[in-house]
């Protein structure tokens, strides 16, 4: 039996903050849309893949890091860590079996760290634009002395975006994302892997798709670059690409009932 009728919640951490989620029953490997820095559950990506569960009967789960979106928390104070955990706490309550991680710019590092907390559970990997160590690799080198001072002496710095309002950087996110990079060793992890770049990104450079692949330990990684294509890879075509990229994926995986 197909299910199309997706259910929303709010998983309470523990500590008083309640994480939102969406979760669409279905048939294994559960598919989990981790989104980016300062975006959430709502957007094109995530829900165009909810629509393509939907009509193939496959499981999916959508979720909003704590000072994202729907969920509740402030989001000068989040981590990489913090927020690596939240999407663990939500996956672990919510989906059973295998999953295959779908992680959208820093949504890419959240899954690479949530697929080395817990390998026996994740069959595969797709990454778009994915953007592991981005606190050290981009913002901290693009930031001038005087402004590494005072965002050391202050504790958050204000930095233009071209997305909106400017996006506050904390001192925190700088050095808890120290304690979670992976570009500088061997990353231990062994399903396929999936990453989708587009070349005309101007927020995380495609070279770091390569240097990614590179240090993944997995023989089963394919990089896909789109010479047209900017960060969010949110075109029609970029959304046909990533379908068709996870359909081709999830076909080689075993397939069983998931319960819900």
């Amino acid at each position: 039996m197909v299910h199309t009728e997706e259910e929303t919640g709010r998983l309470d951490r523990g500590d008083g903050v309640a994480l939102a989620w969406a979760r669409l029953p279905g048939r294994a490997p559960t598919l989990v849309f981790l989104s980016g820095f300062r975006s959430d559950m709502t957007g094109s990506k995530a829900l165009a893949l909810r629509d393509w569960c939907a009509a193939e009967g496959r499981a999916m789960l959508r979720l909003d890091y704590s000072g994202h979106g729907a969920s509740d928390g402030v989001f000068t104070e989040g981590t990489i860590g913090a927020w690596a955990d939240d999407a663990r706490r939500v996956i672990t309550a919510l989906t059973e079996g295998p999953l295959v991680l779908v992680g959208s710019s820093m949504g890419g590092w959240i899954a690479l760290l949530t697929a080395l907390a817990m390998p026996e559970r994740v069959a595969a990997l797709v990454g778009i634009a994915a953007a592991p160590d981005f606190t050290e690799e981009l913002i901290w080198p693009a930031l001038p002395p005087p402004q590494r001072e005072r965002l050391l002496r202050e504790g958050m710095l204000l930095v233009p975006s071209q997305y909106g309002d400017p996006t506050p950087i904390t001192s925190a996110l700088i050095e808890d994302g120290r304690r979670h990079l992976l570009l500088g060793g061997k990353i231990a992890l062994d399903c396929p892997v999936r990453l989708l770049h587009g070349q005309q990104d101007p927020d995380v450079p495609w070279e770091i798709a390569l240097r990614l692949a590179d240090r993944l330990r997995s023989t089963d990684v394919q990089v896909v670059l789109v010479k047209d294509g900017e960060h969010r890879l949110s075109r029609p075509q970029d959304i046909l690409l990533l379908t068709r990229t996870v359909a081709e994926l999830t076909a080689t995986l075993p397939v069983h009932s998931v319960p819900g």
